[in-house]
């Protein structure tokens, strides 16, 4: 039993458009975490109510530790609608009620693949470094195990985003953006 030719394009035709189609399920994925993003304003305005119920009561110190808290969670924030439009516009399909909007962000729509890794990779330093900053203030002058574990971390995290620039750069040499 052989195919004729026409009848192989249009079972190719049938493949590609569901590939192509499958691209929506991941719609659900960017939705999820802009869902996400209410829990964390949940989780922010319980640790801003906690942190200023007791505000005048506390040290200088904590009071520094407290802020930087919240700055994690505002960074951590970002980090979440940086993948949602970024990742959204780059995997499933451009977000057109945007395109015309005052205060659409700069950078929306121009983040590809690349920008956003080292996005990603960016804002997992901050994040860290932040968390880094919070115990060193805690602890009382010894380093020990988990904070060591911590640095450990941290220090990957730096690497890792020096080699994905350096990769990106290499491959952006390599290959250079067509011009149209």
């Amino acid at each position: 039993m052989s195919s004729t030719p026409g009848s192989r394009n249009q079972v190719e035709h049938l493949v590609e458009r569901a590939m192509f189609g499958s691209r929506w399920l991941l719609a659900p994925f960017y939705l999820g975490l802009s869902l996400s993003l209410v829990l964390l304003l949940v989780k922010f305005l319980q640790a801003f109510w906690d942190f200023g119920r007791h505000i005048l009561n506390t040290g200088t110190q904590d009071v520094v530790l407290g802020i930087l808290g919240l700055l994690d969670l505002t960074l951590l924030g970002n980090l979440i609608l940086i993948v949602i439009f970024a990742g959204y516009e780059n995997f499933v399909s451009k977000i057109e009620i945007a395109e015309n909007a005052v205060d659409r962000p700069d950078w929306m729509g121009h983040v590809d693949f690349s920008g956003l890794k080292i996005k990603l990779i960016g804002s997992l330093v901050a994040i860290s470094v932040i968390e880094l900053l919070k115990d060193f203030m805690a602890a009382s002058g010894e380093v020990h195990a988990g904070l060591k574990w911590r640095i450990a971390i941290h220090i990957t995290f730096v690497i890792s985003g020096v080699l994905f620039a350096i990769m990106d750069y290499i491959a952006d040499k390599a290959h250079p953006p067509v011009q149209h």
